[in-house]
């Protein structure tokens, strides 16, 4: 394989033909120069050799791809798939940002970079959303950020959009919300898991996130969960409470838009009541083997100034029947593989739920 050195995308390496030759490889490629030829010339043919590819290079691929999926949906009208992208994106962005100095391959700046990126990803989903005839954020501007999210190694120009990389939700130890305020727990400490997840309160949480159905498919079934009510011992004691839905696989990957179900208004004895229509944003015959459907109840804490998930509970698919069904509730933090699980209490308290199921 010939290339021209000075197409080449820059990354330092080392001395290759008894040259010091500092170029920048993003690429996954080694080069070593033809015969009789200088390689410090720009400009000259080279030969190229492949090497592994760092496990950074091959996330941004992911990302990129990812990226691209999206804007392709979003400029063909297909509305759903663009907003389910865009989400599962930001949220594997997020994950980056939030990632210690030791487990991350980025800089601060790059990864700046791309908490800013997914909050434009974000608005974006919530422009889709939205039935105002003037987006907030287009997909003019969404395709801009293509050549900093696929150049982000060597990208050194300021933000083009006054954003801020402050990610809806904030990745704690296990433990560590406990250590912010005391809860009284009736059956002792928070089970194991992936890392308890609490968010800030945003302008238009109360109303929610919940998606409209998808369209019908011939042979195929979507499905409506309408969420009754959850039994909790202070169950009046809960502040703006609401519940987050999600749809993982059995590794904990996000399936489908995570959904926030508006804030709960009536509460009485031990009971929030919902009465709120959730549709799950994926046909149930493309859900893979081991998928669930996940529950996290979610209360704001005035004194912290955040909300905390107090809860959670998962239905898996052979779950999946028309009427009425309850399922047990879980001690955070959510364990979305569902590996270590803990009954919240051994009171006869659960999640009531109605499924309705629609195929042509």
């Amino acid at each position: 394989v010939r290339l021209v050195l000075d197409r080449l995308p820059r990354r330092v390496w080392s001395l290759v033909g008894g040259c010091d030759w500092s170029r920048d490889v993003t690429r996954g490629i080694v080069y070593k120069p033809s015969p009789n030829v200088n390689p410090v010339s720009f400009g000259t043919i080279v030969y190229v050799h492949h090497f592994k590819m760092t496990d950074i290079n091959k996330t941004i691929q992911k990302w990129h791809a990812s990226f691209k999926k999206g804007t392709d949906f979003d400029s063909w009208g297909q509305l759903v798939e663009a907003i389910d992208e865009y989400q599962i994106l930001a949220r594997h962005l997020q994950k980056e940002v939030q990632s210690t100095a030791n487990s991350s391959e980025l800089s601060e700046d790059q990864k700046k970079t791309i908490g800013k990126i997914a909050t434009c990803l974000e608005l974006r989903s919530t422009a889709l959303q939205t039935t105002q005839s003037q987006e907030a954020f287009k997909l003019e501007d969404v395709k801009t950020l293509e050549p900093i999210l696929k150049n982000i190694l060597s990208y050194n120009k300021d933000f083009p959009f006054d954003v801020q990389p402050v990610p809806i939700r904030k990745i704690l130890a296990p433990g560590e919300e406990e250590n912010l305020e005391f809860e009284e727990e009736e059956e002792g400490g928070a089970g194991a898991g992936t890392p308890d997840l609490f968010t800030t309160r945003v302008p238009g949480a109360v109303e929610g996130t919940l998606l409209p159905r998808l369209p019908s498919e011939p042979g195929m079934a979507l499905l409506t969960i309408k969420i009754e009510k959850i039994g909790l011992k202070d169950a009046g004691q809960c502040i703006d409470p609401y519940v987050t839905v999600s749809v993982k696989d059995i590794n904990g990957v996000d399936l489908t838009p995570v959904q926030d179900t508006p804030v709960a208004t009536r509460k009485e004895d031990t009971y929030v009541h919902f009465a709120v229509d959730v549709e799950i944003q994926k046909h149930i015959e493309k859900l893979p083997k081991g998928a669930a459907i996940f529950f996290e109840f979610k209360h704001y804490k005035p004194k912290k100034k955040f909300t905390s998930t107090k809860c959670f509970a998962f239905m898996e698919m052979d779950e999946i029947k028309a009427g009425e069904i309850v399922i047990e509730l879980y001690k955070k933090p959510t364990d979305f593989k569902r590996k270590k699980l803990h009954l919240l209490t051994k009171k006869p308290l659960y999640l009531h739920l109605h499924q309705t199921l629609h195929k042509e």
